[in-house]
């Protein structure tokens, strides 16, 4: 009975009914957004960043995060007041340097530290990353350090070159703090500090751009991080707008001259050596603090 009842045959109609039903619905096509929902494209513009253009290019929802040691400049300070002559010095041979803390004159300046290079999180890793820091700084006391002279320094990309104070004291212990960064950092699949590091403190900075002369070019004088180039800067973030003008390097006689003038005031008793007590990172225009509270 079984065998009989599945040989039973269905009408012409019933195949057509059962055949058209079989068949995939269309799909519809989703309506456009309005722009007022969508926003206008990201549009970088060089003028409103005194010529410094964009290296990698602007993600919606990534967020460029930087981790530095923090120290605070009094205005009133020998260290301030140190820091303008060496500056006012530079300018007379570089005339485009500019410095970290003409503007906004309210602003309380203060000295960065690099403990990472320049990194990109995804929204979702913020609170991850600054978890990560805030541990680090609550298991780690604060330190002395001290700078030991004027050098510069050429960004990745080689897009900007800077005037810089090196550290002397407390090189060891700022090593310590990006190794215990490395681990977040990898988890988040972003480099790690370099190996062989320069910490250091950048005061000025010029834009970079033409051929470098032979001192620049020379590998004795480049900090060795400028060896390390983006893979993926374009011909967009290679270029200058022709108002903003470029060096190809600083004067040879620059950095000889200010460490002569000023090496021993840097390094003497009129500066002194400063605390080391804390830990910021700053994603996208947000800064977070951490204090360093280790025994």
């Amino acid at each position: 009975m079984k065998r009989e009842l599945a040989l039973v045959s269905y009408s012409s109609s019933e195949d057509s009914e059962t055949e058209s039903s079989s068949q995939p619905a269309k799909k519809r096509k989703l309506p456009v957004l309005s722009s007022t929902l969508v926003g206008p494209p990201h549009v970088d513009d060089p003028s409103l960043h005194q010529g410094r253009i964009r290296t990698t290019p602007h993600v919606d929802g990534q967020y460029a995060t930087h981790i530095y040691g923090s120290v605070p400049l009094e205005r009133s300070s020998a260290l301030f007041k140190l820091l303008c002559k060496v500056i006012g010095s530079a300018k007379n041979a570089v005339p485009t340097l500019h410095d970290f803390w003409s503007s906004p004159k309210d602003c309380k300046p203060e000295l960065h530290i690099s403990l990472s290079r320049p990194i990109f999180l995804r929204s979702h890793q913020r609170e991850e990353m600054k978890r990560a820091v805030r541990c680090i700084a609550e298991k780690t006391s604060p330190f002395t350090a001290s700078f030991a002279h004027v050098s510069e320094l050429v960004n990745d990309e080689g897009t900007r070159i800077f005037l810089a104070l090196e550290i002397g004291a407390g090189h060891h212990e700022l090593s310590t703090l990006t190794t215990l960064l490395t681990p977040a950092l990898r988890a988040m699949r972003q480099h790690e500090y370099y190996a062989a590091p320069r910490f250091h403190a950048s005061i000025g900075w010029a834009l970079l751009g033409g051929r470098p002369n032979s001192t620049q070019g020379s590998a004795s004088h480049m900090d060795p991080q400028s060896s390390i180039r983006s893979e993926s800067r374009t011909s967009s973030t290679a270029l200058v707008l022709d108002e903003y003008p470029t060096i190809t390097g600083f004067p040879p006689a620059l950095l000889p001259a200010l460490n002569s003038n000023y090496g021993s005031s840097l390094t003497g008793s009129t500066v002194k050596s400063f605390e080391m007590g804390e830990i910021s990172i700053k994603i996208g225009k947000e800064v977070s603090r951490y204090r360093l509270n280790g025994t």
